[in-house]
């Protein structure tokens, strides 16, 4: 097979959270590109049947049972890759919970459970499969946040402030980790599609008016973030460092477009 334009034939990317949504859109797209791929997550036997899909399209994929909000695991899943894939070349940190709550009603308990996934986790796999990029000689990391992480999004618990955590995150690690020729960038969504929002769609009033939002003139999908995470996992994006790249089909752009503004408004074309 002829070498893809984004270089990534052969290498070692792992992608947490792999087993549906964004994270497995991830793993089809670095597979389709020749990479090898390990898919951790919670649900075993939801990572196991997206690496046999994968697989079956000839590329390498496995499935490693993981919880990675436990450190033991994270190592342990981290010397299985090694062990069945080799050295990890890219880190895809996707995983992540959400659940709804006022910031005055949130239990701290759950507030811990939460930050346990979408940061602490993040900072766990990034050590395990760091020491193996260092070993390596270099390597990429990145991170799935979310518009939220720049935008405060209402009632959705402590998720906002766990994606902005995991772009400062991101960022010490692009600090820290520089000499070991190791990036580490952020991909930040907006809404996407997936079987887990899939029921926000099915009412067509809903759909019309998110669609009628977002310049792009529709909501994203998984792969449409797996094509900017592929991108900069790969040396063509081997001078983007410490970033953090907005996917939202232009949706941020149209934030002073909601304030009336008397005078301003759109024309009719053709009138003076």
């Amino acid at each position: 097979m002829a070498e893809s334009w984004l270089q990534l034939e052969g290498k070692v990317c792992v992608v947490t959270g792999a087993a549906g949504g964004i994270g497995i859109g991830i793993a089809r797209e670095l597979a389709q590109v020749g990479a090898r791929v390990a898919l951790l997550d919670r649900d075993e036997p939801g990572a196991a049947k997206a690496a046999a899909d994968i697989a079956r399209t000839g590329a390498r994929a496995i499935a490693v049972a993981c919880d990675i909000t436990d450190k033991a695991d994270v190592e342990r899943a981290a010397a299985t890759v090694e062990r069945e894939l080799g050295r990890c070349d890219v880190l895809v940190n996707n995983a992540a919970t959400i659940y709804a709550a006022a910031l005055m009603d949130i239990e701290l308990e759950r507030w811990n459970q939460l930050m346990a996934v979408n940061l602490n986790g993040f900072l766990l796999c990034a050590q395990a499969f760091g020491r193996q990029m260092i070993a390596a000689g270099g390597g990429s990391m990145v991170h799935v946040a979310s518009i939220s992480g720049r935008v405060p999004q209402p009632y959705s618990g402590p998720y906002s402030v766990s994606k902005a955590g995991v772009k400062m995150l991101s960022q010490l690690l692009a600090v820290e980790l520089g000499e070991h020729r190791i990036r580490s960038n952020v991909v930040s969504p907006a809404m996407v599609r997936t079987p887990l929002t899939e029921g926000i769609y099915q009412d067509p009033s809903v759909l019309k008016k998110r669609e009628s939002i977002v310049p792009a003139g529709r909501i994203s999908g998984p792969k449409d973030i797996a094509e900017v995470v592929a991108f900069l996992a790969s040396p063509r994006s081997g001078y983007v460092n410490g970033q953090d790249v907005l996917v939202d089909g232009g949706l941020s752009t149209t934030w002073l477009s909601l304030i009336p503004r008397p005078g301003f408004e759109k024309q009719d074309a053709g009138k003076a």
